[in-house]
């Protein structure tokens, strides 16, 4: 792809040359096809639309340096689009058909996916939405899973460089009993005011606490937040939290570099006791935080720092992982052939 500089390509949409969809009716998914169109058919009054009955994931492929084509956990991303399925009421994929519409869309495009070394890779989204016409609240019975790719840079303009937060009381991305866990639209939806007042401001992201308190740390913007001290990692637990994959794989490398691991409420006050913190997820990887503003009391919580010694060793490892630069100890990558 001569006219693409893979080294400085942002992370947004690049137009590739197809994509693929499976159509649930009838109670059966059916088959698979492939579409060069960039736009769906969609009723007017599809489920999607209106009551927000749609789910998305994202996932990455990598170019190895050996030239074969590296795919970083599927089958987590297909079981987090089932859960987020079951939770919002639509038919959820098939583990095998999500898995062939992942390596039949990556193949379809073997020529968008960046080069090794470019520090870019090429971004899954597999998308599944209600199609049946309702104007009542009620679940569709026929749905569309279609997935598209891009080639992406960094989430953060940054890259792997320190970033700063800005801590929200004012808005909730999701309710402790809500869809905060399944990943869906609607969450993105909430997040998007508190997100645009914090860019506005000069931060990076936001940094959401617990909605019923305001007391823990909950979502860190379109990530999961972690922070490091006395050699453990340390990250939210909370019913409200997406479950990242990129946070799940990030705390097995941190017990195989010898850290302890905890998964636990985390009060915001406790930000001061930490030596290092980052917002981790598929997108960004790891953003090394440097500053944490909590406005309302005019606290600033600084990492000077960062990126801190082990927020940089989990970060160099996953991406050696993913690239096949190292060995795939944990079993994570499949080769797309």
């Amino acid at each position: 792809m001569e006219n693409i500089n893979w080294s400085e390509l942002p992370f947004g949409y690049v137009k590739t040359d197809y994509n693929v969809r499976c159509y649930y009716k009838d109670g059966k998914w059916g088959q698979i096809k492939v579409s060069s169109s960039e736009y769906i058919p969609l009723h007017i009054a599809a489920t999607s639309l209106h009551y927000g009955q749609q789910s998305f994931e994202g996932l990455k492929a990598f170019m190895g340096e050996d030239g074969k084509i590296r795919l970083f956990r599927w089958e987590e991303n297909a079981k987090r689009m089932q859960d987020s399925a079951r939770g919002i009421l639509m038919a959820p994929p098939p583990t095998e058909l999500f898995r062939k519409l992942i390596y039949k869309v990556i193949l379809k495009n073997k020529k968008f996916v960046p080069p090794y070394g470019t520090g870019a890779s090429l971004y899954i989204r597999p998308l599944l939405i209600g199609t049946s016409p309702k104007v009542g609240v009620k679940p569709a019975e026929e749905f569309l899973l279609i997935m598209f790719v891009s080639p992406v840079g960094p989430y953060f303009k940054t890259g792997f460089s320190p970033v700063s937060m800005l801590v929200t009381r004012k808005y909730d991305r999701a309710a402790p009993l809500g869809t905060g866990k399944y990943k869906v639209g609607g969450n993105y939806a909430a997040s998007l005011t508190s997100m645009k007042k914090a860019h506005d401001e000069g931060y990076a992201s936001v940094l959401y606490l617990d909605a019923k308190e305001k007391k823990y740390i909950d979502e860190c913007g379109p990530a999961n937040f972690f922070g490091i001290k006395n050699n453990t990692y340390i990250t939210p637990k909370s019913e409200s939290i997406l479950p990242s994959i990129t946070n799940q794989s990030l705390m097995s490398i941190a017990e195989h570099l010898g850290l302890k691991t905890e998964r636990r409420a985390i009060e915001l006050t406790e930000l001061s006791s930490f030596e290092e913190t980052g917002a981790c997820g598929t997108a960004a990887v790891i953003s090394p935080i440097s500053k944490i503003t909590d406005d309302d009391y005019g606290i600033n919580y600084e990492f000077k720092n960062a990126p801190g010694k082990i927020t940089t060793q989990l970060y160099e490892k996953l991406l050696a992982v993913q690239t096949g630069k190292d060995e795939d100890i944990f079993g994570w990558v499949s080769i797309v052939e």
